[in-house]
């Protein structure tokens, strides 16, 4: 049975092929079990303390792949069989190309749960993060891949400097093809960084209305009052005059009432104060000002200007159906008559 074991095979004895097999296997068992071992660990840490960074390790663990542990497994154990140098320099090769695969998993799933809980803390207090990050995430992953592209295509013997100025050329040449994409690439980093709107914001765009639900690569997604989805390019959208109600701080109220030429003087003399007093009444109002502006055809006209602090609308029209209320209440004691489209023929016999 010694002697058997002795048996060369390969320039390595068949015991030394057996050890290098069970080091390998037990490697992969060892590994096996430490992750999930590790992964019932980080899943109690995460649980019991709530702290982001447990989140970030358990994640990025769980993306270890099994074809990693077996090229690692069967590296650690070509260790001890003396082989020549070409099946040497690929194994190392391969262990190499399997590892910087690995650390791109590992880097890319650890990006996207960092800036995932980051997106998830700031959605409530500042919506424009949102579409930042969701650049940001793309724009990390696409650098890392490609660096790990040339690292693999490096360790393959490729020149990737003659790589690099190969793809520079080529890019133009693809920029050229497909300049409307990039231009709607550009658009869409130009709303990340200037952001003339955010998630959330209620926009009108030419005879287009609606609020963001998000801003993508190409295209701007807005839901508009009818419920509907519009999908506008980012380039597009950018060349338009937007109007961004979702920025307006407070709404200016510019509305006016017409009584009848009958109402006498000392009356009209008290509209401008009930008026003030009808707005003023009301909470989150700011008065400006209330005058007898013209005579109009068949009417008094006083024109009145207040702010509403803050944009929602329904706010707005809650506030303005009180104002009327109050002011058809005070004008029925009074005995004010409101104007409506009149018309007086005189007839003169000859």
């Amino acid at each position: 049975m010694i002697d058997y074991l002795q048996t060369d095979i390969a320039s390595n004895t068949l015991q030394t092929w057996l050890i290098a097999i069970a080091i390998s296997l037990v490697c992969l068992s060892g590994a096996g079990a430490l992750k999930c071992i590790a992964v019932k660990r980080l899943q109690t840490l995460a649980q019991n303390h709530h702290m982001p960074i447990w989140e970030v390790f358990l994640n990025t663990l769980k993306r270890t792949r099994w074809l990693f542990l077996l090229v690692l497994s069967v590296f650690i154990g070509s260790l001890v069989i003396d082989l020549p140098d070409t099946p040497r320099k690929i194994i190392n090769s391969v262990t190499i190309i399997t590892f910087l695969l690995q650390a791109g998993l590992w880097a890319s799933r650890a990006l996207q749960v960092v800036i995932e809980q980051y997106r998830q803390q700031q959605i409530d207090k500042n919506p424009a993060s949102v579409t930042t990050l969701n650049m940001l995430n793309f724009i990390g992953k696409v650098v890392l891949w490609a660096l790990i592209l040339l690292l693999v295509l490096d360790n393959l013997g490729i020149n990737i400097t003659a790589l690099v100025a190969g793809l520079g050329v080529g890019g133009i040449a693809v920029a050229l093809a497909v300049q409307t994409i990039l231009g709607d690439l550009f658009a869409s980093l130009s709303i990340v960084l200037d952001k003339p709107f955010v998630i959330g914001d209620f926009l009108v765009v030419d005879d287009l209305l609606g609020s963001v639900e998000y801003v993508g690569l190409k295209t701007t997604r807005l839901r508009s009052l009818s419920g509907e989805q519009l999908v506008l390019s980012n380039s597009d959208l950018l060349k338009s005059r937007i109007r961004n109600f979702g920025r307006m701080y407070e709404r200016r109220v510019v509305f006016n009432i017409g009584v009848t030429y009958q109402t006498p003087r000392d009356k009209l003399i008290q509209i401008p104060g009930i008026i003030r007093e009808a707005i003023e009444k009301q909470d989150k109002t700011r008065f400006d000002r209330s005058h007898f502006k013209e005579y109009g055809n068949f009417s008094l006209n006083f024109e009145s200007v207040y702010f509403v602090h803050g944009p929602d609308y329904n706010q707005y029209m809650d506030i303005h159906q009180a104002v009327n209320l109050y002011i058809h209440e005070q004008f029925e004691e009074l005995g004010i008559e409101f104007a409506y489209p009149t018309q007086t023929v005189i007839l003169q016999q000859q």
